[in-house]
Protein backbone atom coordinates (compact mmCIF):
# COMPACT_ATOMS: atom_id res chain seq x y z
CA UNK A 1 0.00 0.00 0.00
CA UNK A 2 1.59 3.59 -0.86
CA UNK A 3 2.38 5.63 1.96
CA UNK A 4 2.25 8.55 0.39
CA UNK A 5 -0.49 10.53 -1.36
CA UNK A 6 2.18 13.26 -2.12
CA UNK A 7 2.19 14.53 -6.19
CA UNK A 8 5.05 13.69 -8.45
CA UNK A 9 7.03 16.71 -8.85
CA UNK A 10 6.83 18.30 -12.37
CA UNK A 11 10.45 17.82 -12.81
CA UNK A 12 9.77 14.17 -13.56
CA UNK A 13 6.53 14.64 -15.44
CA UNK A 14 8.67 16.45 -17.95
CA UNK A 15 11.35 14.80 -17.68
CA UNK A 16 10.58 11.56 -17.84
CA UNK A 17 9.03 12.00 -21.38
CA UNK A 18 11.78 10.06 -24.11
CA UNK A 19 11.61 12.90 -26.16
CA UNK A 20 11.33 15.99 -23.69
CA UNK A 21 14.51 14.35 -22.36
CA UNK A 22 16.38 13.69 -25.73
CA UNK A 23 15.33 17.90 -26.05
CA UNK A 24 16.95 18.76 -22.60
CA UNK A 25 20.06 16.74 -23.31
CA UNK A 26 21.17 18.07 -26.76
CA UNK A 27 19.57 21.39 -24.87
CA UNK A 28 22.66 20.84 -22.48
CA UNK A 29 25.39 21.28 -24.90
CA UNK A 30 24.11 24.93 -26.58
CA UNK A 31 21.60 26.65 -28.15
CA UNK A 32 19.66 25.64 -30.71
CA UNK A 33 16.93 26.33 -33.23
CA UNK A 34 14.11 24.16 -34.15
CA UNK A 35 15.36 22.92 -37.20
CA UNK A 36 18.49 21.91 -35.83
CA UNK A 37 16.79 20.13 -32.70
CA UNK A 38 14.43 18.58 -35.74
CA UNK A 39 17.83 17.12 -36.98
CA UNK A 40 19.35 16.10 -33.99
CA UNK A 41 16.39 14.30 -32.21
CA UNK A 42 14.67 12.55 -35.85
CA UNK A 43 11.11 13.88 -35.09
CA UNK A 44 8.76 15.82 -37.11
CA UNK A 45 9.03 19.86 -36.18
CA UNK A 46 5.45 19.85 -35.01
CA UNK A 47 6.19 17.35 -32.55
CA UNK A 48 9.12 18.70 -31.38
CA UNK A 49 7.43 22.11 -31.39
CA UNK A 50 5.09 20.59 -28.99
CA UNK A 51 7.52 19.38 -26.44
CA UNK A 52 9.16 22.53 -26.29
CA UNK A 53 6.47 24.21 -25.88
CA UNK A 54 5.69 22.02 -22.93
CA UNK A 55 9.57 22.52 -21.49
CA UNK A 56 9.10 26.21 -21.93
CA UNK A 57 5.82 26.38 -19.89
CA UNK A 58 7.55 24.32 -17.50
CA UNK A 59 10.34 26.94 -17.10
CA UNK A 60 12.90 24.73 -18.04
CA UNK A 61 13.88 26.03 -21.57
CA UNK A 62 13.71 29.60 -22.76
CA UNK A 63 13.48 31.08 -26.23
CA UNK A 64 14.62 34.20 -27.82
CA UNK A 65 15.01 35.34 -31.29
CA UNK A 66 17.70 35.18 -33.15
CA UNK A 67 19.30 38.53 -33.85
CA UNK A 68 21.05 37.33 -37.32
CA UNK A 69 17.51 36.34 -38.48
CA UNK A 70 14.56 37.37 -36.83
CA UNK A 71 12.05 34.92 -38.08
CA UNK A 72 13.88 32.30 -36.00
CA UNK A 73 14.27 31.68 -32.66
CA UNK A 74 17.01 29.97 -30.38
CA UNK A 75 16.34 27.51 -27.65
CA UNK A 76 18.74 27.65 -23.99
CA UNK A 77 18.30 24.90 -21.38
CA UNK A 78 17.57 27.12 -18.07
CA UNK A 79 20.43 24.78 -16.03
CA UNK A 80 19.92 26.66 -13.19
CA UNK A 81 16.01 25.94 -12.86
CA UNK A 82 16.82 22.48 -13.66
CA UNK A 83 19.20 22.28 -10.98
CA UNK A 84 16.92 23.48 -8.40
CA UNK A 85 13.60 21.71 -10.27
CA UNK A 86 16.34 18.41 -9.33
CA UNK A 87 17.24 19.31 -5.81
CA UNK A 88 13.25 19.64 -5.18
CA UNK A 89 12.79 16.67 -6.49
CA UNK A 90 14.61 14.69 -4.21
CA UNK A 91 13.35 16.70 -1.23
CA UNK A 92 10.14 15.61 -2.13
CA UNK A 93 11.73 12.05 -2.17
CA UNK A 94 13.94 12.72 1.22
CA UNK A 95 14.97 15.12 3.12
CA UNK A 96 18.73 13.55 2.99
CA UNK A 97 18.61 14.27 -0.81
CA UNK A 98 18.29 18.11 -0.33
CA UNK A 99 22.03 18.84 -1.85
CA UNK A 100 22.87 22.02 -3.52
CA UNK A 101 21.65 23.17 -6.60
CA UNK A 102 24.85 24.88 -7.99
CA UNK A 103 27.18 22.47 -9.84
CA UNK A 104 30.74 21.56 -7.71
CA UNK A 105 33.29 23.79 -8.51
CA UNK A 106 36.19 23.15 -10.82
CA UNK A 107 38.83 21.18 -9.00
CA UNK A 108 41.92 22.93 -9.54
CA UNK A 109 44.44 19.58 -8.83
CA UNK A 110 42.88 18.06 -11.63
CA UNK A 111 41.83 20.76 -14.20
CA UNK A 112 43.51 20.58 -17.52
CA UNK A 113 45.08 23.02 -19.79
CA UNK A 114 41.95 22.76 -21.73
CA UNK A 115 42.24 25.46 -24.52
CA UNK A 116 38.64 27.97 -25.02
CA UNK A 117 37.61 30.43 -27.76
CA UNK A 118 34.74 33.06 -26.54
CA UNK A 119 33.73 34.58 -30.50
CA UNK A 120 31.34 37.16 -30.81
CA UNK A 121 30.71 40.56 -33.60
CA UNK A 122 32.74 43.08 -31.72
CA UNK A 123 35.03 41.34 -29.12
CA UNK A 124 33.67 44.55 -26.76
CA UNK A 125 30.98 43.28 -24.29
CA UNK A 126 30.03 39.44 -24.51
CA UNK A 127 33.04 37.75 -25.51
CA UNK A 128 35.16 39.51 -22.91
CA UNK A 129 33.06 39.34 -20.35
CA UNK A 130 32.65 35.56 -21.15
CA UNK A 131 36.70 35.12 -21.04
CA UNK A 132 37.19 36.97 -17.93
CA UNK A 133 34.54 34.93 -16.29
CA UNK A 134 35.71 31.15 -17.27
CA UNK A 135 39.59 32.37 -16.11
CA UNK A 136 38.33 33.59 -12.72
CA UNK A 137 36.12 30.60 -12.37
CA UNK A 138 38.88 28.29 -13.24
CA UNK A 139 41.70 29.82 -11.00
CA UNK A 140 43.17 30.58 -14.44
CA UNK A 141 43.78 26.80 -14.69
CA UNK A 142 41.54 26.84 -18.44
CA UNK A 143 43.36 28.41 -21.05
CA UNK A 144 40.62 31.01 -22.39
CA UNK A 145 40.49 33.53 -25.03
CA UNK A 146 38.00 35.65 -26.89
CA UNK A 147 37.83 37.65 -30.30
CA UNK A 148 35.48 39.02 -32.51
CA UNK A 149 34.45 38.50 -36.61
CA UNK A 150 34.54 42.66 -36.81
CA UNK A 151 36.11 44.21 -33.52
CA UNK A 152 35.64 47.38 -31.95
CA UNK A 153 38.12 49.49 -30.68
CA UNK A 154 37.79 49.50 -27.12
CA UNK A 155 35.92 46.95 -24.61
CA UNK A 156 32.58 48.72 -23.97
CA UNK A 157 33.00 50.50 -20.82
CA UNK A 158 30.16 48.99 -19.12
CA UNK A 159 31.40 45.80 -19.86
CA UNK A 160 34.63 46.46 -17.78
CA UNK A 161 31.99 48.00 -14.90
CA UNK A 162 30.06 45.34 -14.80
CA UNK A 163 33.13 42.56 -14.35
CA UNK A 164 34.64 44.54 -11.91
CA UNK A 165 31.74 46.04 -9.74
CA UNK A 166 30.02 42.39 -10.17
CA UNK A 167 33.15 40.03 -9.98
CA UNK A 168 35.78 41.71 -8.96
CA UNK A 169 37.81 41.21 -12.11
CA UNK A 170 39.95 43.95 -13.92
CA UNK A 171 39.78 43.76 -17.70
CA UNK A 172 40.44 47.65 -18.57
CA UNK A 173 43.77 46.94 -19.88
CA UNK A 174 41.87 45.16 -22.33
CA UNK A 175 42.18 45.48 -26.09
CA UNK A 176 39.30 43.80 -28.87
CA UNK A 177 40.92 41.27 -31.06
CA UNK A 178 40.04 39.97 -34.37
CA UNK A 179 39.30 36.45 -34.85
CA UNK A 180 41.76 35.96 -37.82
CA UNK A 181 44.31 36.81 -35.38
CA UNK A 182 43.55 33.48 -33.05
CA UNK A 183 42.42 31.13 -36.06
CA UNK A 184 45.73 29.34 -35.67
CA UNK A 185 45.63 28.12 -31.80
CA UNK A 186 44.38 25.04 -31.38
CA UNK A 187 41.28 24.83 -28.87
CA UNK A 188 38.92 22.34 -27.69
CA UNK A 189 35.52 24.47 -27.35
CA UNK A 190 34.91 27.42 -29.44
CA UNK A 191 31.55 28.77 -28.06
CA UNK A 192 29.78 31.83 -30.12
CA UNK A 193 27.70 34.26 -28.15
CA UNK A 194 26.27 35.91 -31.11
CA UNK A 195 24.00 34.69 -33.70
CA UNK A 196 25.44 36.75 -36.19
CA UNK A 197 29.08 35.50 -35.32
CA UNK A 198 27.76 32.03 -35.07
CA UNK A 199 26.87 32.27 -38.73
CA UNK A 200 30.47 33.23 -39.68
CA UNK A 201 32.53 31.97 -37.77
CA UNK A 202 35.27 29.26 -39.69
CA UNK A 203 36.09 25.69 -39.19
CA UNK A 204 39.60 25.39 -37.04
CA UNK A 205 41.89 23.06 -38.25
CA UNK A 206 42.03 20.63 -35.01
CA UNK A 207 38.49 20.15 -34.99
CA UNK A 208 37.79 21.93 -31.51
CA UNK A 209 34.02 20.87 -29.93
CA UNK A 210 31.15 23.96 -31.40
CA UNK A 211 29.19 25.27 -29.02
CA UNK A 212 26.45 28.30 -28.95
CA UNK A 213 25.07 30.40 -26.51
CA UNK A 214 22.91 33.11 -27.92
CA UNK A 215 23.08 36.10 -25.49
CA UNK A 216 21.22 39.30 -26.09
CA UNK A 217 23.25 41.97 -27.62
CA UNK A 218 23.26 44.36 -24.36
CA UNK A 219 24.75 47.48 -25.68
CA UNK A 220 22.16 49.27 -27.77
CA UNK A 221 24.75 52.52 -28.42
CA UNK A 222 28.49 52.83 -28.46
CA UNK A 223 28.18 55.42 -25.94
CA UNK A 224 27.76 54.00 -22.01
CA UNK A 225 24.52 55.60 -21.17
CA UNK A 226 22.85 54.28 -17.70
CA UNK A 227 19.83 53.27 -19.42
CA UNK A 228 21.74 50.34 -20.97
CA UNK A 229 23.59 49.37 -17.79
CA UNK A 230 21.08 46.84 -16.41
CA UNK A 231 21.30 44.73 -20.19
CA UNK A 232 25.15 44.09 -19.39
CA UNK A 233 24.33 42.85 -15.64
CA UNK A 234 21.77 40.67 -17.03
CA UNK A 235 23.97 39.29 -20.05
CA UNK A 236 26.68 39.32 -17.24
CA UNK A 237 24.76 37.21 -15.00
CA UNK A 238 23.79 34.70 -17.64
CA UNK A 239 27.05 34.43 -19.00
CA UNK A 240 28.56 33.67 -15.62
CA UNK A 241 25.68 30.72 -14.81
CA UNK A 242 26.82 28.96 -18.44
CA UNK A 243 30.31 29.09 -17.46
CA UNK A 244 29.84 27.72 -13.83
CA UNK A 245 28.22 25.06 -15.57
CA UNK A 246 30.94 24.75 -18.22
CA UNK A 247 33.58 24.56 -15.54
CA UNK A 248 32.38 20.49 -14.25
CA UNK A 249 32.14 19.52 -18.34
CA UNK A 250 35.75 21.03 -18.87
CA UNK A 251 37.41 19.40 -15.57
CA UNK A 252 36.01 15.95 -17.28
CA UNK A 253 37.60 16.50 -20.44
CA UNK A 254 40.34 15.01 -21.84
CA UNK A 255 43.56 16.85 -21.71
CA UNK A 256 45.06 18.32 -24.84
CA UNK A 257 48.06 20.20 -25.79
CA UNK A 258 49.14 23.40 -24.76
CA UNK A 259 47.93 26.33 -27.32
CA UNK A 260 50.70 27.75 -29.25
CA UNK A 261 50.82 31.43 -29.82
Amino acid sequence: MASSSRTTPAFLHLAAHPLRWRLLTELATGDHRVRELVALVGEPQNLVSYHLRLLRDGGLVTASRSSFDGRDSYYHLDLDSCAHALADAGRALHPALLGGTAPPPADQRHSRKLGVLFVCTGNSARSPIAEALLHHRSGGEVRVVSAGTRPRSSLHPHAVRVLHDSFGVDVAGQRPRHLDTVTRRRYDYVITLCDKAREVCPEFAHEPRRVHWSIPEPATTVDATDADYPAFQRAANDIDIRVRHLLPVLTAAPPTKEIRP
